[in-house]
């Protein structure tokens, strides 16, 4: 997953916003490794696929897996969906490029993780296959919230997928050392990106349309166990380099950082304090605590972490999931902490940001160096290949998680529940799933080739802004206010999604942010383009508490059908299990 994923420069479409400067990591030999270890991973999941396809008879198969995953089994692949390559690699990035304000995010999406896992267990208790079997549980106007749920679902999806899908074509150039000016297999550096937003694209609407969610399911259990061998592997000879002394690590990292003692404390990037302005120093601070809230309440609200839940056959699978999810994922977040340093000792700041300004090639750079230390040149080139397809690993699985939860929600939803009266034919209801999986995907594409070249990373913060604001409020009401009711559901969904929308939309990341040095626009509008009203960059601590805010006032607006009866018995099986599927 942050499974997902970052905000701001910190996501992998972050990667997007200019051109590397430095022209690679890895030799020729190393880019065919690299390009090697591609192909080898796709032929496996291609395959996986197929087997899935002939394994996957009815809409429970295709939905959730059959409900035939095991607790271990589900929990890695909730800790690979969760683990996203802008975890990996952008979190990695921005502390050896920040230092402490880096750590905090390690910090922050461990503790999202938990409240999470809190939720959709849950909802898993509850629910069958999507967000809106739970909301509809105890209300009698199923038609608008399932419509309502299915808006949401596609709609936060969307803007994060084609974040992902922009930052894959910029990431996956950068790894292959593909730059201006350069050629690799007789493509340029732009033809080098589309055509890598098309291969990611192809690849996730083929996993959805015929392996469904036995197919996704495994990719991001494949990618999981990937991940946490390099990580592991990274960090045991970033320790050693330093005879596993962390204070000469900490210490080194400061040293090469160029910030000396400043990159071991708060503030050199966030929350900033401005001389002279206090203005902006509250609103730095007051933007940073909103980032925050949108990072740690949004992630429990992302559609494709809540239909992971859905895999497993009972209530105690679920809370083994947990168990392993919870203990892959603290240890994932600790190593980036040894990957960001070593990255800021070893490659050093100005490495770093003549690779990529983001900081999104930090880890990659620092494979590079420990196998040049290791095994000389090729023992470096097997590393950053390893390393650069762990990466694309990573982003396929994230993709195609993203376009399962859509295409499930459009199907079983929209389709199944609301267009057939909630008596379609299973056949239907897949055939439609899997149309829906290449809609979304075909139209992922379109715009992130588009968009490639754009600044798009503010729509990751925008998604998990979302999530938080239309999705948070209805599921954590749903389950314990006895009085919300269908009204109640829908006025937050849509409330929290348009708040979400317009705050951002007349914020700096859309127009008015103008770098102070070089005087060029930080913002999706060029320079002289201003109509920005709201302060912050990050709208999750208003368009939060307006989506409770609006949930609130529609329940007690709106026409009271809500069951009773059915919220205790919707009680007692979120919290046993008992009665679920």
């Amino acid at each position: 997953m942050i499974g997902h994923v970052l905000t701001g420069a910190v996501t992998l479409a972050a990667a997007a916003t200019g051109p590397a400067q430095d022209p690679g990591t890895a030799s020729g030999n190393g880019r065919t490794v690299t390009f090697g270890l591609f192909v080898f991973f796709i032929v496996v999941t291609l395959g996986i696929t197929v087997w899935a396809r002939l394994n996957t008879k009815s809409a429970v198969d295709y939905y959730a897996g059959g409900h035939a995953f095991s607790g271990p089994q589900n929990g890695i692949a909730l800790a690979g969906d969760y683990m996203s390559a802008a975890s990996f690699l952008g979190i990695a990035g921005i502390i050896a490029l920040s230092g402490y304000d880096g750590f905090l995010y390690s910090i922050g999406f461990l503790v999202a993780w938990l409240l999470t896992l809190l939720l959709v267990e849950l909802m898993r208790n509850a629910g069958r296959f999507t967000m809106a079997d739970v909301l509809v549980y105890r209300v009698r106007s199923q038609p608008k919230v399932r419509t309502a749920a299915a808006v949401s679902t596609v709609t936060v999806s969307v803007f994060y997928l084609l974040a992902q899908m922009v930052g894959a074509g910029a990431l996956v150039a950068l790894l292959l050392g593909v730059h201006p000016g350069e050629t690799f297999l007789g493509m340029s550096a732009e033809a080098a990106k589309t055509w890598t937003i098309v291969v990611v694209g192809a690849l996730m609407i083929f996993y959805v349309m015929f392996g469904g969610m036995k197919a996704t399911t495994w990719v991001q259990m494949i990618k999981a166990v990937l991940l946490i061998v390099g990580g592991i592997v990274l960090t045991a000879l970033v320790l050693a380099r330093f005879g596993y002394n962390l204070s000469g690590l900490l210490g080194s990292a400061a040293a090469s950082s160029g910030k000396g003692a400043a990159f071991l404390q708060p503030g050199l990037k966030y929350g900033k304090d401005v001389p002279g302005d206090a203005y902006q120093t509250v609103l730095n601070k007051v933007d940073f605590i909103s980032l925050a809230l949108a990072l740690v309440l949004g992630t429990a609200g992302l559609p494709h972490v809540i239909t992971r839940f859905f895999t497993v056959p009972d209530g105690r699978a679920a809370r083994t999931s947990v168990n392993w999810a919870i203990g892959l994922v603290g240890a994932f977040y600790l190593m980036t902490l040894a990957l960001g340093f070593g990255a800021a000792a070893l490659v050093g700041r100005k490495a770093i940001m003549a690779q990529d300004p983001a900081g999104n090639t930090a880890v990659p750079q620092l494979a590079k160096a420990l196998g040049d230390h290791v095994g000389g040149p090729v023992g470096g080139d097997l590393m950053l290949a390893f390393i650069g397809a762990v990466a694309f690993a990573t982003i396929l699985a994230v993709v195609s998680g993203l376009v399962l939860a859509s295409s499930t929600s459009l199907a079983h939803d929209y389709f199944g529940h609301v267009l057939m009266f909630g008596r379609p034919r299973e056949s239907q209801e897949v055939s439609v799933a899997r149309f829906a999986a290449c809609l979304i995907g075909v139209l992922a594409i379109v715009l992130a080739v588009i968009a490639k070249n754009m600044n798009v990373a503010f729509l990751v913060a925008l998604a998990f802004a979302m999530a938080a604001a239309a999705n948070l409020p209805a599921i954590v009401l749903s389950l314990f206010w006895k009085r919300f009711n269908s009204a109640g559901v829908v006025s937050g969904i849509y409330g929290g999604l348009v708040s979400s929308l317009v705050l951002v939309f007349f914020s700096p990341v859309v127009s008015g942010k103008v770098d102070p040095l070089t005087g060029q626009s930080l913002s999706l509008f060029p320079k002289g383009v201003d109509f920005h009203f709201f302060p912050l960059e990050n709208p999750g601590i208003v368009s939060i508490p307006l989506g409770f805010l609006c949930a609130v006032i529609g329940t007690y607006l709106g026409r009271e059908d809500a069951d009773t009866r059915r919220y205790d018995e919707l009680s007692f099986r979120s919290l046993t299990g008992a009665g679920s599927v």
